[in-house]
């Protein structure tokens, strides 16, 4: 896989590495004198089909190109004898191969951990989600029995919540009707709208002189652009696909602020409602880490979270994983607070990351993302700190005066959730 190309396209792009260096930031070491006492792992689901409904639109687009044009020259020759075969939903190969690498990781990073207590696991309920769950497990429990532990309770019990509008489910939003059905609804279709018509027709244009007939719209040419990442991904070894080829580097940063612009306008701050999606999960991560019962009238299950079996609290539970998708997860990162610096996303030019200030779709929420929510004892210190590290990135936790490590007091993150505390703007959600 080729980096300069991969990491920009959106939330389609396979997890990587951010690290600290790549915005001048913070090591994700565990910082000297320092023991992680609690880790919470949030993780999207790995690389998958495109929807049943994309896949429709991809190749829709495919047909309409193969009937308009006779031949195809150059770099568009591969077309001559190309078939859209992907499938819709399902995890795929790669996909699998990205969890089972992440439960790997996560056991190494807290092995510590795993001594005093077992991995407790929750997981929405679509297919490609609990398959995810599984071979993340699957990794975890593969280097546990590497690094000479036993592991009795494998395969751990997974609470699955389904999923659907009917359904309370802190991984799975779909509760919020005026989110989903008001004027809310439209203010990322309407950014993206007027980017597209920005950046795309150049794009269009070049492909209808070089494919005479072709005839592509501005719809057609995202959608082109879109194969690239789920054609890379279908391969077991992610190669790159041909259609990626099809575009410049440059053009590649212009569609990854298009997806960026989706994610912010839709689950983020750019949208009223966005981060009281990620409300309820908030304040079951609070609960969590302030070994506290549930204080939640949001998208929480009270019959799951008022159980132990289904969610245990105490100091003895000290080691979580959740899995979700990637619009949840982008509402529990801003419901925390956590990219509060970012402004307004331009939708009339790209911006740097420096000038999002660390955010974007593919930072945050590519295929297999995980953000770990750590406490740790330090010395030094009378109280455990917290520490959020996303995609490898220690985030500066500005929200509760984050030091120079990316830490703050687990009383001061904890004064710094009024917004998750009080529900958000969950009054909203059920206007008449």
């Amino acid at each position: 896989m080729v980096p300069s190309i991969s990491r920009y396209w959106g939330q389609y792009t396979p997890y990587f590495a951010v690290g600290g260096d790549d915005l001048g930031g913070i090591s994700s070491d565990v910082p000297a004198q320092c023991n992680i006492t609690f880790a919470q792992v949030l993780s999207r689901h790995g690389a998958r089909d495109p929807t049943a409904g994309k896949t429709v639109l991809y190749g829709g687009t495919i047909e309409k190109l193969k009937s308009n044009v006779q031949y195809f020259h150059g770099k568009y020759a591969f077309l001559n004898d190309y078939q859209y075969t992907l499938g819709a939903d399902q995890l795929n190969t790669f996909g699998a191969r990205q969890l089972l690498n992440s439960g790997i990781k996560f056991y190494e990073r807290y092995r510590d951990l795993t001594r005093d207590g077992s991995l407790f696991v929750r997981t929405a309920g679509q297919q490609r989600v609990v398959e995810s769950a599984s071979n993340f497990t699957q990794g975890y429990h593969d280097a546990k029995l590497g690094d000479g532990q036993r592991d009795a309770t494998y395969p751990y019990n997974m609470v699955v919540i389904e999923e659907g509008h009917e359904f309370n489910n802190t991984l799975s939003h779909g509760l919020c009707t005026q989110f989903r059905e008001g004027l809310e609804a439209h203010i990322a279709d309407d950014a993206k709208s007027k980017w597209a018509s920005i950046f795309v027709p150049p794009i269009q244009k070049r492909f209808n002189s070089d494919m005479p007939g072709a005839n592509l719209s501005i719809d057609d040419i995202l959608h082109i652009m879109q194969i690239c990442p789920f054609e890379t991904v279908a391969s077991d070894l992610g190669t790159i696909s041909p259609f990626c080829n099809l575009l410049t580097e440059d053009e590649w940063h212009q569609y990854n602020h298009y997806e960026s612009l989706e994610k912010f306008y839709r689950f983020g701050n750019g949208n009223p409602l966005g981060p009281t999606q990620g409300v309820g999960f908030a304040n079951e991560l609070l609960a969590r880490m302030l070994n506290e019962p549930v204080r939640d009238h949001t998208s929480t299950n009270s019959t799951l979270d008022n159980d132990p079996a289904t969610f245990p609290i105490g100091r003895e539970h000290k080691l979580f994983a959740d899995f979700s998708h990637d619009n949840d997860l982008t509402g529990v990162f801003f419901a925390l607070g956590l990219y509060d610096i970012t402004p307004q996303l331009r939708n009339d030019t790209t911006q740097t990351i420096e000038e999002t200030k660390g955010w974007s779709s593919a930072w945050s929420v590519p295929f297999a993302s995980r953000a770990y929510f750590e406490k740790m004892r330090c010395e030094g210190y009378g109280e455990e700190l917290v520490r959020v590290i996303i995609n490898d990135r220690v985030l500066p936790l500005e929200m509760c005066g984050g030091d120079e490590l990316g830490r703050c007091l687990l009383g001061s993150f904890s004064d710094a959730m009024g917004f998750v505390r009080k529900g958000g703007h969950w009054d909203r959600c059920f206007r008449p």
